[in-house]
């Protein structure tokens, strides 16, 4: 069985192969598709060797056709704004058969300056028997519903993850890569009898576009809670945004994610 979390540390460590261009390759995974989250997760790799000395502030990604799996991608930068504290990236993610995702990355110099912050108090962690098992997410995870319910439920969903420790470069792309995988299961919560492993059979789904804020430096090895919430489901489209947050309550980032979701019936 494929360790899957250093599978995914090896799928984020880049070679540049040409100026601004950078390589990785993807997941052994057993999945349909080249999963959304390590796109996202080599996006951010790609743009911070594009503009070392600055932290990623806000990665803005555009899936535009299914990846393959087992096959490496390609990713093209091109620094549109390089300033003293802020630099602007565009990407573009490339496999044999064409491009399968664009992003706009913006990067900043983390300065000092008044702190505010304005969120709901964080609730407590959950025990260990409300571990949750995600499949794509190697590391801990609890919470304190289920995001998968045969009956409705609200919108909404709370998510405790564990990163395991890392080298501080890559915890912007391992959250990204966390915030890219709850989100439709939580559109899916008020629908009755429909939960996720009905893809394909009572639904299509598969996401569009995904935003990733980063709003403080941070790094993995403790607890983080993804707040989500789901506000609208229409026109065969989902949407849903949520805010990651550290169990003394800071904000660390914020992320919101538009997908297709169809309903066949």
């Amino acid at each position: 069985m494929t360790d899957l979390w250093n599978d995914l540390l090896g799928c984020l460590d880049l070679a540049p192969c040409g100026p601004g261009t950078y390589e990785g390759r993807s997941q052994r995974l057993h999945y349909r598709r080249l999963f959304g989250g390590q796109l996202l997760a080599q996006f951010a790799g790609a743009a911070q060797l594009a503009a070392p000395g600055k932290g990623l502030k806000s990665l803005h990604t555009q899936f535009l056709r299914e990846g393959r799996t087992g096959e490496p991608v390609r990713y093209e930068t091109e620094v549109a704004q390089q300033g003293r504290t802020f630099t602007a990236i565009q990407l573009t993610a490339r496999q044999e058969h064409g491009v399968v995702a664009v992003a706009n990355a913006s990067l900043h110099v983390w300065e000092e300056g008044p702190d505010r912050q304005t969120t709901d108090p964080v609730p407590v962690l959950p025990g260990p028997e409300r571990s949750v098992e995600l499949g794509l997410l190697p590391w801990e995870s609890r919470a304190s519903t289920d995001l998968d319910t045969a009956k409705s439920e609200p919108p909404e969903y709370e998510l405790w993850t564990r990163i395991p420790d890392a080298p501080r470069a890559l915890a912007p792309a391992l959250l990204a890569y966390a915030t890219d995988l709850t989100p439709i299961g939580t559109a899916l919560r008020p629908v009755e009898g429909v939960i996720q492993a009905d893809s394909g059979r009572a639904f299509a789904s598969a996401v569009t576009s995904h935003t990733v804020w980063f709003h403080r430096p941070f790094a993995s090895g403790d607890w983080l809670l993804l707040r989500q919430h789901s506000p609208l489901a229409a026109h065969g489209r989902c949407f849903g945004h949520g805010d990651v947050l550290t169990r003394d309550g800071t904000l660390l980032a914020s992320y919101a994610q538009e997908a297709l979701l169809r309903f066949t019936g």
